[in-house]
């Protein structure tokens, strides 16, 4: 007999999410992805100056700060045919790569770790083993024996006060934790020191955007100034400062998080057969070693890869009506009488609330069950993020990914297949982030180069004017966010906006069904997924989770008591 639990709201995810699944004999056998939120940015931003528009939408979230002002900007600088100085597109390729380490790391340690991560377990490691395991892996220097033995000195005062603090609620004990103590306690090691590095490698943000979340951006350009000896520009220390930050992004990436991963993934390979999913994917690319208007020379390249068929690479027009729609047929949205699925140029956001008044059990998920929209490309459910970039540079034959990725395949000794997987998805954030953290001390290199060479320019301000402006204009702008494939288009009427439309990472992967009846990401991943304790559902977290969720700029579900709903406690 088949019973529905419900995760209700999903932890340590930025917004709010709700999963329901049906599991029989031990298995998920269906799954619905319910985003509990309102985003009404859309809404604010029309009749808006379009200069404007990157502060409002880089508000939908801090967690993934910059990447919504990245895209507006770029949509905007589209629409009007302006084209940046080359310091002011390497300056945003160094703020893009400062982002992905920190968003990779954080979500490794802070938000996907304790899926796999047993905190209590830790309590039995041996110090002196725990040492000799972490010296054999990285040539990180803290790594001593007493070093350990003062970290659990500290953890234990943590559990015998019975004040775990940001450690409460998990699923200690549970079956499907493999680790063991030694590797546990090198893993709460390095949680903790990345809460301390989190914090040192965002000053790169503030020094070229003014500060940390919601950096600035100009369209244009860059809204800050070159000047070697100028206190208040950006000057040869503020310079050498950044490529000190990007160092030693650089070191904690290759001697803490890749090791890491490397130590704790063998003893869980029975994922790489689990949480695969649609087998479609989507990129857009991003990343331009000569501007962002050539294509062909992203770092990331753009692409779709369908039925997990890495022989072929689609080409993906985001302007075209017939690639990118979104459809409502299960979303608590309407459209006019006559639509089906809205181009985002064309896009409609009114909300029209049409489920169950809380407090429920369950969503009639016969009917609309969510406030996300369903994006597809051609009619397909698509997979966006860093499994996504990561099969299509693979499957562009380029060779830093093919590096990356075979040397990791061998390591582990599982085959390409295993990349399809919650724990492929996992390892794909890992393995760009080695990619990054050279490709951003690249664009740093160019940086001081132009510079030496004369060039100081930050911004192009030759269409900054509306009055140059045509009474008509559309664009799209697009990056890839650490999550996803982000694209942000604009309708610009008489110096005003007439339309914006957000599609982002989380909307492609987290969205209900389709008309047609067809999942998307999440609840495609977790069909067959087992479940070894369904008032614990730990496993729904660890394919969840190794999407890295985004619900932002939303507000909660409350009943009429202003009680928030909830089912399952989860941490």
């Amino acid at each position: 007999m088949s019973q529905r639990i419900v995760v209700d709201p999903i932890t340590r995810i930025e917004g709010h999410l709700r999963v329901e699944a049906d599991i029989q004999n031990g298995k998920i056998t269906d799954a619905f992805s319910s985003g509990t939120m309102v985003r009404g940015i859309e809404k604010i931003l029309r009749g808006r100056d379009p200069r404007d528009a990157w502060a409002f939408v880089g508000r939908v979230c801090g967690v993934c700060t910059t990447v919504h002002s990245l895209a507006s900007v770029r949509s905007v600088e589209d629409a009007l045919d302006i084209t940046i100085p080359p310091n002011a597109e390497l300056v945003r390729n160094i703020m893009f790569c400062t982002q992905y380490m920190h968003d990779h790391v954080v979500h490794f340690y802070h938000l996907h770790a304790l899926d796999w991560v047993d905190i209590v377990s830790a309590l039995k490691a041996d110090p002196k083993k725990t040492s000799e395991i972490a010296q054999s892996i990285s040539n990180w220097p803290k790594s001593s024996p007493g070093y350990f033995s003062d970290l659990l000195k500290r953890l234990g005062t943590y559990v015998e006060s019975g004040q775990l603090g940001i450690f409460a609620n998990g699923y200690w004990g549970h079956p499907a934790y493999k680790l063991p103590p030694e590797v546990n306690l090198i893993a709460v090691a390095h949680y903790l020191e990345a809460l301390e590095w989190q914090k040192e490698i965002v000053k790169v943000h503030t020094i070229f955007g003014g500060k940390n979340p919601h950096p600035n951006y100009l369209v244009g350009g860059m809204a800050c100034s070159i000047g070697l000896d100028d206190v208040s520009a950006i000057n040869a220390e503020r310079l050498a400062y950044v490529g000190q930050l990007l160092e030693d992004a650089k070191e904690f990436i290759n001697q803490v998080y890749i090791p890491d991963l490397l130590a704790i993934a063998p003893y869980y390979l029975d994922w790489g057969a689990i949480g695969g999913g649609l087998g479609n994917y989507l990129a857009y690319g991003d990343l331009g070693t000569n501007g962002y208007r050539d294509p062909s020379a992203y770092k990331f390249p753009a692409g779709a890869i369908l039925d997990k068929d890495l022989s072929k690479i689609h080409e993906v027009d985001m302007r075209s009506d017939a690639e990118i729609q979104e459809f409502i047929d299960h979303s608590w949205y309407e459209y006019p009488a006559d639509a089906k699925g809205l181009h985002p140029w064309k896009g409609e956001t009114d909300i029209k609330y049409t489920g169950p008044k809380p407090p429920f059990d369950h969503l009639d998920t016969t009917q609309k069950y969510s406030y996300l929209k369903t994006p597809r490309w051609k009619g397909h459910a698509m997979e966006v993020g860093p499994l996504a970039r990561v099969l299509v540079g693979y499957a562009s034959g380029r060779e830093d990914f093919k590096a990356v990725v075979d040397s990791t395949l061998q390591k582990l000794n599982v085959p390409a297949a295993a990349l399809f997987s919650t724990l492929g998805r996992t390892a794909a954030r890992g393995l760009e982030s080695i990619l990054v953290a050279d490709w951003g001390l690249e664009f740093y290199d160019k940086l001081i180069g132009n510079i030496r060479n004369g060039d100081t320019r930050m911004a192009n301000m030759d269409k900054f004017d509306p009055a140059k402006w045509p009474a008509k204009a559309q664009g799209v702008g697009h990056t890839e966010a650490p999550r996803g494939a982000l694209g942000h288009w604009i309708v610009i009427e008489d110096q005003k906006i007439a339309n914006y439309q957000l599609v982002v990472p989380t909307t492609w992967n987290a969205s209900p069904r389709d008309g047609e009846g067809k999942q998307s990401a999440y609840e495609s991943s977790l069909m067959n997924t087992p479940i070894a304790d369904e008032q614990q559902p730990l496993e729904i977290l660890r394919t969840i989770h190794s999407f890295d969720p985004c619900l932002a700029c939303a507000v909660h579900l409350y009943d009429e008591e202003g009680k928030q709903v909830s089912r399952v406690k989860v941490l």
